[in-house]
């Protein structure tokens, strides 16, 4: 039993050096995409954000994608910035779209995750959460307009 045991050490901490090893490799890449999305974050207002949308329910559902896309960041911030799109009038169509783009895409995160999961993976993935964000989008102001 201790044989196959003390085997099992050396190779934790191998794949623990490893691992280590890998994060200070991107460690400089995640620190350039956080600091990108704090000033994404400080730089772009909800007022400027309103001013992109023009009431046209697919245009804005696409606008609210883009947006969202480029605007990522902290998932809690996009609802208080929802919640003010919302207030400014803006279709649900867009705020939406903008909540969910800003989750689940993110063009800034691009490089890091280019580096990470690898070119063909972060192709597909974001091509199918474009998709989807839009489907979506339009599928949950349906559904609440049914609902209302």
């Amino acid at each position: 039993m201790d044989k196959k045991q003390s085997p099992q050490r050396p190779v934790f901490l191998k794949v623990l050096q490893k691992s280590s090893l890998s994060f200070l490799a991107m460690a400089p890449l995640l620190l350039g995409v956080i600091g990108l999305v704090g000033l994404f974050q400080v730089l772009v207002t909800p007022q400027m954000l309103a001013s992109l949308f023009q009431g046209d329910p697919f245009l804005d559902t696409l606008t609210g994608t883009l947006s969202g896309a480029a605007a990522a960041g902290n998932p809690i911030v996009s609802y208080v910035i929802g919640g003010e799109l919302l207030d400014q009038g803006i279709s649900l169509y867009a705020v939406s779209a903008f909540i969910l783009s800003w989750v689940t895409l993110g063009f800034i995160q691009l490089p890091a995750e280019v580096a990470v999961f690898g070119g063909r993976f972060t192709l597909y993935r974001n091509i199918l959460a474009f998709v989807f964000t839009m489907l979506i989008a339009v599928l949950t102001t349906l559904t609440m307009q049914v609902l209302s």
